[in-house]
């Protein structure tokens, strides 16, 4: 597997094999099979500088330095307020 990291400030479309694609936001890393990483509108984007391409095994010591690790923000926070349910 490979990681492609989003080196611009804007969202791209990352073209892969087969019709699919990949969307990575500003700063996003995602993750694509070896095979996809020799497809010609990839190599384009790498060339242009906008992504970038890492093998998973060196990725992980890379990318672990940018204070996001351990981090999950997904749903909705508590608040810290206590909320009633329940008959009243």
């Amino acid at each position: 597997m490979k990681i492609i990291k989003n080196k611009t400030n804007r969202p791209l479309r990352v073209p892969l094999p087969r019709g699919k694609t990949i969307h990575l936001g500003p700063g996003k890393s995602g993750q694509i099979s070896t095979e996809a990483a020799e497809h010609a509108g990839l190599k384009k984007l790498i060339e242009a500088g906008e992504i970038e391409l890492f093998d998973e095994e060196s990725a992980a010591g890379d990318m672990a330095g940018d204070g996001q690790r351990g981090r999950t923000t997904q749903g909705h926070g508590s608040g810290g307020v206590n909320r009633r349910s329940g008959d009243r």
